[in-house]
């Protein structure tokens, strides 16, 4: 620890306060079916950040939104060095769990608190934020928020939420502008590290019996949706063999994108998330399918080969078939990986605290891949039971949540 940070070495973060704050926005999106529904850019969200702004008040904090829809927290008196970034994403997958990305900004938030009750003299100005629409689940453009500070968000014109609604409608409602996004960018030089803590989603922690995980790398992902249009026909009437059935061609597609990963391996992972047939009635052959496919690895070439590999398919099925098929990459995010200077920062830190720590992988996209761009990123992970995530029964002791928000603050005041 820097030496001028020594008389700081016994600081822990207020557990029963954290725990307390995160709790408080289990109603943000409580979904009647179990879990939570707060997706990006719908009032539930809104609600999230509304919660954080007046706990961030009550502590004596100073909160803005920026125009991308960010939740940026500070303290009352900032100075003008760089900040030490930290936080996550509070939007949820549909019935999604109460941690994924949430933990992390409330973690952020305690660590900041702690930072500013005790008048910690850092190197850097520390500073909170909540990234807007990370999941793409409702908006399907995922780290709609981290982009924007990245300078990296694609033109935002005429982009829609999956009901067909424009978006500049519920950014306004956040307290951003559609037509300023280019303003949320982080100015060269203005952020000298950024630090995400997050539950695993995996298993691996759990498995291995250690609390901590620090993150070398993050996997890159690619996410293309497909319209298959065939013709829509009465099911009863016409014969097998002069049907072109968009469904039928749609489900060789998905069974391709498995392959692409399971037998061919050419990346990690492939899955399709999305598949709607219509008119979806049972007497009728469907005559358009959306769907999506979404793959990943930690080789930007072998995930480049796996996207060509899928996009060829889909044309020959297309020809065999007779059907119409297009593609549309809506997303692209780089596998990187993680500081080595903030590695070591924070296996201090949980060495200083007498915790085991693991060196990961990371399968899940985080903010802190893209925000790489722009400043060194590091990730720490603390246990997932089960692996489960993206689900209600998602689940983290509390006190590795606790144990997380010490090793998220001893790394801060090793930066």
């Amino acid at each position: 620890m820097p030496a001028g940070l020594a008389g700081h070495a016994g600081l822990r973060a207020d557990g029963v306060r954290m725990l307390a704050t995160l709790r408080g926005l289990d109603d943000c999106g409580a979904d009647p079916r179990g879990g939570v529904t707060r997706l990006g850019f719908t009032p539930e969200e809104d609600a999230a950040r509304d919660y954080l702004r007046r706990v961030a008040a009550e502590c004596g904090l100073t909160s803005e939104i920026d125009q991308a829809g960010n939740l940026v927290i500070r303290r009352a008196h900032v100075s003008d060095r760089p900040a030490l970034v930290m936080g996550s994403h509070l939007d949820t997958v549909p019935r999604g769990g109460t941690l994924d990305g949430t933990y992390g900004v409330i973690a952020a938030l305690e660590v900041l608190r702690v930072l500013t009750e005790h008048q910690v003299p850092l190197a850097y100005e520390p500073v909170v934020v909540a990234f807007a629409n990370e999941e793409g689940a409702h908006v399907p453009v995922p780290f709609w928020g981290s982009l924007a500070v990245a300078g990296r968000l694609p033109d935002p014109t005429g982009v829609v939420d999956r009901n067909g609604v424009p978006l500049s409608e519920a950014l306004a409602r956040a307290g951003g502008s559609i037509d300023a996004v280019d303003r949320a960018a982080w100015a060269p030089g203005s952020v000298a590290a950024y630090l995400e803590i997050h539950i695993e989603q995996g298993p691996v922690l759990e498995a291995a019996g250690v609390p901590i995980g620090v993150v070398d790398a993050i996997v890159g992902r690619t996410i293309v949706e497909f319209e298959v249009t065939g013709r829509q026909m009465h099911a009863g009437t016409t014969p097998m063999n002069q049907r072109w059935d968009a469904l039928v061609v749609a489900a060789r597609l998905v069974l391709a994108i498995e392959a692409v990963a399971k037998d061919d391996k050419l990346c990690a992972a492939g899955t399709v998330g999305i598949l709607d047939a219509l008119p979806g009635q049972t007497n009728v052959i469907p005559g358009l399918v959306r769907m999506s496919a979404e793959i990943r690895d930690g080789d930007m070439d072998r995930l480049r080969k796996a996207e060509a590999a899928i996009l060829a398919e889909a044309q020959r099925l297309a020809g065999v078939h007779g059907v119409g098929i297009e593609s549309r990459v809506t997303m692209r995010s780089e596998a990187v990986s993680t500081a080595e200077p903030l590695r070591e920062a924070i296996r201090r830190a949980a060495g200083h605290l007498g915790l085991a720590y693991l060196p990961m992988y990371s399968g899940a996209g985080h903010d802190a891949q893209i925000v790489a761009a722009v400043a060194p990123i590091a990730v720490i992970f603390v246990p997932s039971v089960g692996g489960v995530s993206h689900a209600p029964e998602e689940y983290t002791a509390p006190e590795d949540l606790v144990t997380g928000a010490n090793v998220l603050l001893h790394t801060a005041l090793r930066v």
